[in-house]
């Protein structure tokens, strides 16, 4: 098993999240260049950052690039693929996840502590939770508002294809708990198949206690498990 994690101009998360797949859960992981090959690969990570200085929109230049064409075919074949911030918002970009990522209501750069809610514990990135968990992870965007039309909506939950939610410490979805204006709370889906994740909050950043939560570290757990059960 190896995991890749691309690598675009502006891309700053990714020694991040290296750090925590090789070095604290052993998982052997590469640092892909866009411009290289992810043939081979058994999951695929895609950083948070401001690559190619968000320009035009936040992520669009990079869902344009040609890696993300393999990296669509490898989550067509059902290798897991996780989006983290700017991640996020490349694969809304590229199609790999509905709905979009606008500024904030309140447009300003927003880092601070969340506590979100586990709204389905059944994809390949959240078996380590329990449905109904709250756990505590950063966030550190501009452009994080999660917004989808009624339909898309409507598809999302029916058939629970969000993730997590940002709510308060007792778990309550309420509007103060929501740093972004994303629509009903979301911070994070996950495609038809459930191996396809987009989220906005940093779970590389939650991965170890010293960091004041290793909440996030159950997510590249259950990527983990998700590959080893094949």
């Amino acid at each position: 098993m190896k995991f890749a994690i691309i690598r675009f101009g502006g891309s700053n998360c990714d020694l991040d999240v290296h750090h925590i797949l090789n070095d604290v859960l052993g998982v052997p992981t590469d640092l892909i260049w866009y411009k290289d090959s992810i043939e081979g690969y058994d999951g695929v990570v895609i950083p948070g950052g401001f690559s190619y200085g968000d320009y035009l929109r936040a992520g669009s230049i990079a869902a344009s690039t040609q890696i993300m064409e393999s990296v669509k075919q490898l989550a067509d074949d059902g290798k897991p693929v996780i989006g983290i911030c700017n991640g996020f918002q490349i694969l809304v970009e590229s199609g790999l996840l509905p709905g979009a990522l606008c500024t904030n209501v309140y447009p300003k750069f927003c880092c601070k502590w969340v506590d979100l809610r586990v709204e389905n514990n059944d994809t390949a990135f959240t078996s380590r939770f329990e449905k109904g968990e709250v756990v505590r992870m950063p966030i550190a965007h501009k452009e994080g508002n999660f917004f989808a039309d009624d339909a898309a909506l409507s598809d999302l939950n029916s058939h629970q294809r969000v993730v997590f939610r940002y709510v308060d410490s007792g778990g309550d979805v309420v509007p103060a708990a929501n740093p972004n204006g994303s629509v009903e709370n979301i911070a994070g889906i996950v495609n038809e198949s459930g191996n396809v994740l987009g989220m906005m909050p940093h779970p590389e950043r939650a991965s170890e206690s010293i960091l004041g939560s290793d909440d996030g570290l159950k997510v590249f757990e259950s990527m983990v498990g998700y590959v080893l059960q094949g």
